[in-house]
């Protein structure tokens, strides 16, 4: 906490906001206009699901045809074939322009149709509601009900898709993450080069730069953070000083009621036996490594090929997040840990297995990995499952407080059995200059 007798001068404050070329940087990518932001729908999974409806539709506006159905269909269906038809190569031999696209029919998200194929599809949308016990189930069971006449012949597939690497509570679900979305819709728009309009290139660019800030592949998010990083070290006094004296976040709050006013770039901060390496901040969520996991992977004596550029350029990360539900003032507060970028195929492979034999080893059911974090070109993987606590009030600090701590006791057994592997993985790593 900044010394109470200490104040800038006026030359500190000049250094910080005259002409200084990170500071203009930053403030241009905060002054990005989005839409989709503006509006406060970046968070709304009803509007995730009109969006990707719309999509969907081979007949909608967008211009793509039936070419982001296809590769959203073939990547879900993708080692799933033993499952039944239709298979992911059947997907991309299909003609699918007759699709009928219904949004919360029998309170489906969403649901195709192709009677030219005879294939439906369910596809659930949990951007961060949780799913209700039998619910996908009941889904399928509804389709089945709906087209009796036809059942004989109406192939139903069933697709969960996901922000948070969450697997669907019915296994005949295939899986598909939200990630996948950033990868497939820039290259389908790519492959319609000038084809596409430009109202809808603009539109389709600012819902790619909102989901990827959600599943934290966003790269210029990642330098921004590494700019804003650079900026408080060298003017770390003034912004504390301008901290301690302006306004902050009731979650902010919350993590100081808990850890105490010593967040920061790398500090070690406690709560009762929970001892963790603070990392980034912002008004809704902190990052951090547990202790144990930050001196297994070699403290900062490392650098990770592919992941310099990811949060603090370790191979993982923890953090919490809180979200303020559709519905009045309540809300949840998550714990995520996620294996990110290594460059490294077989290392990561390695590093995912490890992790999830380690909580097999010690029978701990919440680490666990969707099936195909492990797959080549998959980039960020979470691990944690049943991570969420409810609150009836996001402005509660004593309510939010408790909640960060019900997570660090829940998933303490969690840290301990993971942080022996990361000390097996420094072969993967760069040992770095000091």
């Amino acid at each position: 906490m900044t010394d109470i007798a200490w104040q800038p001068s006026h030359a500190d404050l000049e250094s910080l906001f005259i002409n200084n070329s990170k500071l203009d940087r930053l403030d241009a990518y905060l002054s990005r206009f989005n839409p989709i932001r503006v509006m406060r729908m970046e968070g709304m999974e009803v509007r995730h699901s009109n969006i990707l409806g719309w999509l969907l539709d081979p007949l909608e506006t967008h211009g793509l045809g039936d070419r982001f159905l296809k590769a959203f269909l073939s990547e879900a269906l993708k080692g799933e074939s033993a499952k039944g038809r239709p298979t992911a190569l059947d997907i991309v031999q299909a003609d699918l322009r007759d699709i009928e696209v219904r949004r919360e029919w029998q309170h489906i998200d969403l649901f195709l149709l192709s009677r030219r194929n005879n294939w439906a599809f369910i596809i659930e949308n949990k951007f961060h509601s949780a799913q209700h016990n039998g619910q996908l189930a009941k889904y399928m069971q509804k389709v089945r009900s709906a087209f009796e006449p036809e059942e004989g012949q109406l192939e139903v597939k069933g697709i969960f898709l996901t922000l948070h690497d969450e697997d669907p509570e019915d296994t005949s679900y295939a899986s598909i993450g939200y990630d996948a979305v950033c990868e497939l819709l820039p290259r389908v728009m790519a492959a319609e080069g000038q084809s596409l309009g430009q109202n809808v290139q603009i539109f389709l660019d600012h819902y790619i730069e909102i989901i990827k800030e959600a599943t934290g592949m966003s790269e210029e998010r990642d330098e921004m953070e590494q700019l804003a990083r650079a900026l408080y070290r060298q003017h770390r006094k003034v912004l504390d000083f301008i901290w301690d004296h302006g306004s902050s976040t009731n979650f902010t709050l919350a993590r100081d009621e808990v850890f105490g006013d010593t967040w920061g770039d790398g500090e070690i901060v406690k709560s009762g036996k929970h001892s963790l390496v603070s990392l980034g901040s912002n008004g809704e969520q902190f990052s951090f490594l547990p202790l144990s996991w930050f001196k297994s992977l070699g403290e900062d004596g490392y650098t990770w090929p592919g992941c310099e550029n990811w949060w603090f350029g370790f191979p993982v990360i923890c953090w919490m997040q809180i979200f303020q539900s559709d519905k009045g003032a309540e809300g949840t507060v998550r714990l995520f840990a996620e294996v990110g970028p290594l460059s490294d195929v077989d290392g990561r492979k390695k590093l995912v297995q490890a992790i999830q034999a380690a909580g097999t080893k010690a029978g701990i059911a919440d680490i666990r990995f969707q099936k195909t974090a492990a797959n080549e070109g998959k980039k960020y993987s979470k691990f944690l499952k049943d991570n969420i606590i409810a609150i009836k009030d996001v402005q509660d600090i004593e309510e939010i407080s408790r909640a960060i701590q019900g997570l660090l006791k829940k998933f303490q057994p969690c840290f301990d059995a993971v942080a022996p592997v990361f000390g097996e993985f420094t072969q993967y790593a760069e040992e770095g200059d000091e």
